[in-house]
Parts: C-alpha cells; sequence; structure tokens
C-alpha cells in the first residue's frame, strides 16, 4: 500500500455545518496520516439509509437512526449536532383568522389542535420526526425532501411543517410562522440539549485506525473553529438562502463545543432520547450507545 494507509468512505449532508467540519480533510489543510477520504455528500434521510446497510467507513447520522445501525457502528465522541435551547421547528403559513392551528401564543393545548392535521416531515428515520413524536404522539405525516417542506405546507399538502436545517432561521421571510421550537421544549422539559446528528464509525476497522480517523475528524473540527473565517467562506456554496451572515449564524448553532466532544451532558442527551423513545414504543430496537475512544 505504500505511503497510503488505506481508503475510506466519509458521508456527510451537503449543509454548511458539515462542510464547515470537513473543511480542513477536504483540503487537505490537517494532516491525513496517509488516509484518503472520499467524501460522499448526500441529505440525512440518505445517509441514515446507507449506514442501516453499513455501506460507508463513517457517516453523519441522525441519532434516531444511530439505534438501528448500533450494532455494526459505533458514535465517534465528536461531530455531533445538539440544539441547547434550539432546534427543528414546526412552522405553518402566517394564518388567516379562521385557521385550524391556533396561534401558538393562545392559552389552548398546541397538541390537541396538531394531532388533527397533516405534517410534512423530513424523514421518518430524522431526530426531528422523533422528537416531534415525544412532544406530539401519534400525528398524521407526509415524507417530502428536507428542502420542499416549505413547498408542501404552502401548496395545502400539509398543514404543517417540520424545517430542519437553514431553513430554522429563514422561515419567517420565507412568509412561515413558528408553532414550535423543538429544542426548546426539550431542554424545559430535560435540562439537556437535543441531539440530532453524530457522526458513526464502522466498528469492523481496526482499532488502531479507529484511533487514527477520530484524531483526524476531531483536528478537522478543531481547525475549522479556530480558523473561523475561512472555514464559513468554504461553506457558503452549501449555504442555501443564506448570506455569509446568517450561514455564520447557522453554523455557530450546531458547530459548538458539544461538537468537538459530546462530554457527559452530551452522552446524557443521546441516552435520554433514546431511551425516551424507545419507552414510548417509537423506537423498536434495544438501545445501546457506544462511543469511539
Amino acid at each position: 500500500m505504500g505511503a497510503e494507509r488505506g481508503v475510506f468512505t466519509l458521508g456527510h449532508s451537503p449543509d454548511p455545518d458539515d462542510a464547515f467540519m470537513f473543511y480542513a480533510m477536504a483540503e487537505n489543510k490537517i494532516d491525513l496520516r496517509g488516509y484518503r477520504f472520499e467524501h460522499r455528500l448526500e441529505d440525512i434521510q440518505t445517509l441514515n439509509e446507507r449506514a442501516i446497510r453499513g455501506e460507508l467507513h463513517v457517516s453523519a447520522i441522525s441519532i434516531h437512526a444511530y439505534a438501528y445501525v448500533s450494532k455494526r457502528y459505533a458514535l465517534l465522541p465528536c461531530g455531533a449536532s445538539m440544539g441547547d435551547g434550539y432546534g427543528p421547528i414546526l412552522v405553518r403559513k402566517i394564518p388567516k383568522s379562521n385557521a385550524q392551528i391556533p396561534n401558538p401564543n393562545q392559552n389552548v393545548d398546541l397538541r390537541d389542535s396538531l394531532r388533527g392535521c397533516v405534517i410534512a416531515v423530513p424523514g421518518r428515520m430524522t431526530s426531528a420526526f422523533l422528537a416531534l413524536q415525544l412532544y406530539l404522539g401519534d400525528f398524521k405525516h407526509i415524507v417530502v425532501p428536507f428542502d420542499q417542506i416549505f413547498q408542501a405546507v404552502k401548496t395545502g399538502r400539509a398543514d404543517a411543517g417540520l424545517i430542519i436545517h437553514e431553513g430554522q432561521l429563514t422561515y419567517a421571510q420565507s412568509g412561515f410562522q413558528k408553532i414550535v421550537d423543538l429544542g426548546e421544549w426539550w431542554k424545559r422539559e430535560t435540562d439537556l440539549p437535543l441531539p440530532l446528528g453524530g457522526n458513526v464509525l464502522r466498528k469492523d476497522i481496526p482499532l488502531t485506525v479507529q484511533h487514527d480517523l477520530l484524531e483526524i475528524i476531531r483536528e478537522s473540527i478543531d481547525y475549522g473553529l479556530t480558523h473561523r473565517d475561512e472555514a464559513v467562506r468554504h461553506s457558503l456554496p452549501y449555504a442555501r438562502d443564506m448570506d455569509a451572515d446568517l450561514a455564520g449564524k447557522f453554523i455557530g448553532m450546531y458547530v459548538n463545543e458539544f461538537t468537538r466532544d459530546y462530554g457527559e451532558t452530551g452522552r446524557a442527551a443521546i441516552r435520554k432520547l433514546l431511551v425516551d423513545a424507545h419507552a414510548k414504543g417509537y423506537i423498536d430496537a434495544p438501545i445501546k450507545v457506544e462511543f469511539v475512544e
């Protein structure tokens, strides 16, 4: 194999926060220790499905989906996307006076009205969908690619939409009203951040190589955080409908101290989300959370 120590497939989503995290690896800004990485950019629902099939060596994944791949993959302790008091949001069109869903500030139980609505969701394996199940219980939904959810609500295919990624910052300018922020609700309920995404590594990779890959990914995140302006510039082509300021704000929301390492709080948040969902019957796989150390 010579100087090259192996080629690894690395799956992540075409979003500014993932682009920021993997900038140093993509542009050879750090020592890759003789390893080569093939970056596979796909939406999170596709990456979740690929992880269930065990196709990629390293991949971004929804924490919800991790419950179904834990036999094959371990979570890297870095690369988390956590919303600490904020997260995926439920939106609707700015309402007319006779709207089915009451205003969030009206003194009524929103949940009762929402259960009678059709909600567009970005995939049943997303952590946003799992959080909405914990918030709402059972509800009617349609699955729509995450970047078409606004359109589904606008055209009336759905009464409300579950928004992930940059739509959390751009919904108002697109003509929508926030009904509930699930990260805010989760923080109020549990005093924990809402774990949304993480990175997983296949367990059949030799332990010494696992350790190298962990160190490289952590160095890439550190490089982005210490060279923030250039890493944000690199991420701008992936920032749909966002200028540099908004993209920088979005990256700051999801590349934070939990991204460098989950820490005890982040680990507790993952276990709480998955164990609660399992107890309520929303996850039928046994919950086993294992980290690459």
